[in-house]
């Protein structure tokens, strides 16, 4: 089957466009709890909105009393001040329009209405004073309601189980949840909103009942329409945002792909831009279509709204007629009655409006919990046995350990035996279990079955913080933090103040003494490239600088994987003889390499294959023919033989004319010997699975 990588139609199964096919390999859509929201909004009726009004108030103040309890009572009072002022200045208008309206000459009636007058433009101050101090605390308690929602889920999250983070469930209600802190944010003004045109209705509709039985019906009627059609949009936009969130992301990706630094040389060297920017163009037309069906629904609804509204409004305003013409109301009274209604009608609108929108975001802020409450469930437990001061050995007892959704485990019944002081090798194929074991170690991952036992104590029963602490660890794929050269050395042990001196040692140590040396501003550079002063450094410096934060961490056991990879030959074997010497002053060290020639000096060598440990033993016994079974010895001749046997001649071949031109055989110390660096090659290095 072929694809056309430019054909802008939408040709896959369903909505499903030709993008999404080729580049996602199908439709994107956001399907964690979508059941649940959709069948909220389309139940969601005004009668379960009144109802459901005051817990989604409450959520927003939670939420702003844990930012900033003095902005909030500034808000809270504020608010309620502005409402009954609202309500006086109807009472005091009424007063104001009898005055004028009463019999007698003009100079007699503008005496008596003057304080009238004067109460109405006294509260007007007031109101707008207390509108000021609320607008003015609400601006305070917006960023730190975000600040506060975010802290606290990117804490809980942070202490989540590692298979928590590589669940792809738990994923995708991170992606769902990271909204919830900017809606947060908004329900604070939401709220507020909220909570004014609730004070204004009801001193409205208070002032029309006093008036009027009759006027407070018509007063609903004009706002039912806009309530309708509001709660009608909420829902169509609510429901397209989550049916098209992951689209949108997609065509982000796409466009941040065109002008990503580590793409950069292929999007040129392959011609790729023209490939992404139809695609993008693609995507965003799909995203364009949706809003534009979104624009009719809302021009179909607000036609509607609007003519059900005006039609309401003339049959109020026919109703304030007819009671004039009969009588029953005074002239003074209707046009208090004409102002109540319109400050009514605003206030329903607004109200119905605002309710709308805290329900939509709250939906959002929903999530935000449920992922909090997952954190919650899904942590690693605090407490637990102490670890022993010292331990002899850390011992491995039948431990099997299966990733989730994988058939087969990662470690079968493993048994081993890491002692104290020694330097450890784990040696095997890609997918033998070598990484995986060490998380074990870590305590990063619990076993199924079986137990890892650190001086006598089971890391399912200890202190997991106390056995964090008593590991530093450097990965192949080690994290590069994205500031100064100072802090990539001092996170190794980040409770602490970054003590310069420490570091300075500690990049001593690791060899990367001379990479700061020979950044422009030495430990203060920035390791980052796209902000101010910011550097690059090669693979192998910055092995360097992993190295130097696991010796600043200063663990009791030191785990190394592929220490070494982007270091040249001379820089390894000095990498290799301090990691050996660490075992001298008592630190354990877990070295996991595929240079085998690198385990020589290990005081222990584990061979893993298939998540079982195959063989074990010191370098000469696994070399011996007598004693090991092979799997160590094959694998590490094999590599020998990579720079002791001269290359094989290239075979001509249909283009060629002429013999193959070859280079000289490798020589040096690399031919397997003690200082050497034999490649990476063998039975050993196999395979691509998980290791």
């Amino acid at each position: 089957m072929s694809h056309d990588n430019g054909a802008p139609e939408a040709t896959a199964a369903g909505n499903t466009s030709a993008s999404e096919q080729l580049l996602f390999g199908g439709e994107l859509t956001y399907d964690y709890g979508w059941g649940a929201h959709n069948g909220a909004w389309l139940g969601l009726s005004l009668r379960s909105m009144a109802a459901s009004l005051p817990r989604q108030v409450a959520v927003a103040v939670r939420l702003a009393r844990r930012a900033d309890p003095r902005a909030l009572t500034t808000v809270a009072v504020g608010e309620a001040a502005r409402g009954v002022t609202q309500a006086v200045s109807l009472i005091a208008v009424n007063a104001l329009l009898v005055e004028l309206l009463a019999p007698g000459d003009i100079t007699g009636r503008l005496r008596a209405a003057l304080p009238a007058l004067a109460l109405v433009a006294v509260l007007s101050v007031v109101g707008s004073a207390c509108k000021s101090a609320s607008t003015a605390a609400t601006g305070v308690l917006e960023p730190k309601v975000q600040r506060a929602a975010t802290e606290r889920y990117l804490g809980l999250v942070a202490g989540v189980e590692l298979e928590a983070i590589e669940d792809d469930a738990f994923h995708k209600l991170m992606d769902s949840a990271q909204w919830g802190a900017e809606s947060a944010r908004r329900m604070v003004v939401y709220c507020t909103a909220v909570v004014t045109s609730v004070i204004s209705l009801v001193a409205a509709a208070g002032v029309l009942t006093v008036l009027h039985p009759a006027l407070l019906p018509l007063l609903v009627c004009m706002a039912l329409p806009s309530a309708w059609g509001s709660l009608t949009m909420a829902r169509h936009r609510y429901v397209s945002w989550h049916r098209f969130v992951q689209h949108v992301r997609a065509g982000q990706l796409i466009s941040r792909l065109l002008i990503d630094q580590q793409a950069a040389a292929e999007v040129r060297v392959h011609g790729v831009a023209p490939f992404l920017l139809k695609h993008f163009r693609q995507m965003a037309e799909t995203s364009e279509r949706e809003q534009t069906r979104l624009a009719w629904i809302g021009a179909r609804t607000g036609l509607f709204s609007d003519s059900a509204r005006g039609i309401a409004t003339v049959a109020t305003y026919g109703v304030l007629g007819l009671l004039l013409w009969t009588g029953r109301m005074d002239l003074a009274v209707a046009g208090t009655a004409v102002l109540a209604i319109r400050t009514g009608s605003v206030s329903i609108t607004d109200l119905v409006l605002r309710v709308t929108e805290v329900q939509e975001e709250a939906l959002f802020v929903a999530d935000l919990e449920t992922l909090c409450e997952e954190a919650v469930r899904r942590a690693i437990p605090t407490g637990g046995r102490d670890l022993p001061e010292r331990f002899d050995e850390i011992r491995f007892e039948k431990v099997t350990f299966t990733y989730p959704g994988a058939g087969e485990p990662s470690l079968h019944e493993v048994d081993l035996v890491i002692p104290r002081g020694r330097t450890v090798a784990l040696v095997g194929r890609n997918g033998s279990g070598k990484s995986t074991l060490v998380r074990l170690l870590s305590g990063a991952r619990l076993p199924d079955t079986g137990r890892v036992l650190w001086g006598g104590v089971d890391t399912a029963e200890a202190d997991r913080a106390q056995v964090f602490d008593r590991v530093a660890m450097v990965a192949q794929d080690f994290y590069r933090w994205p500031f100064t050269a100072r802090v990539n050395v001092g996170i190794g042990r980040p409770g602490t103040a970054m003590d310069d001196t420490a570091i300075g040692a500690a990049a001593g140590y690791a060899g990367a003494d001379e990479v700061v040396a020979s950044l422009p501003r030495g430990l203060d550079t920035l390791l980052s490239r796209g902000y101010k002063g910011g550097q690059e450094i090669s693979g192998g410096q910055w092995q360097k600088i992993g190295l130097a934060r696991a010796r600043y961490r200063d663990g009791t056991v030191l785990i190394v994987d592929e220490p070494t990879s982007a270091l040249d030959p001379a820089a390894e074997q000095r990498v290799f003889d301090q990691i050996h010497r660490l075992a001298g002053t008592g630190q354990t060290t877990v070295l996991i390499t595929h240079r085998l020639h690198s385990v020589r000096h290990a005081d222990l060598i584990y061979v893993l294959d298939e998540g079982r440990v195959v063989e074990q033993g010191t370098f000469e016994r696994l070399m011996d023919p007598a004693t090991g079974t092979g799997a160590f010895r094959t694998a590490y001749e094999l590599q020998a033989r990579q720079f002791t046997s001269p290359p094989v001649p290239a075979q001509p071949g249909p283009a060629q004319s002429g013999p193959a031109q070859s280079g000289p055989a490798q020589s040096g110390p690399a031919a397997g010997v003690p200082g050497g660096s034999p490649a990476p090659l063998g039975p050993l290095d196999e395979g691509q699975a998980q290791s």
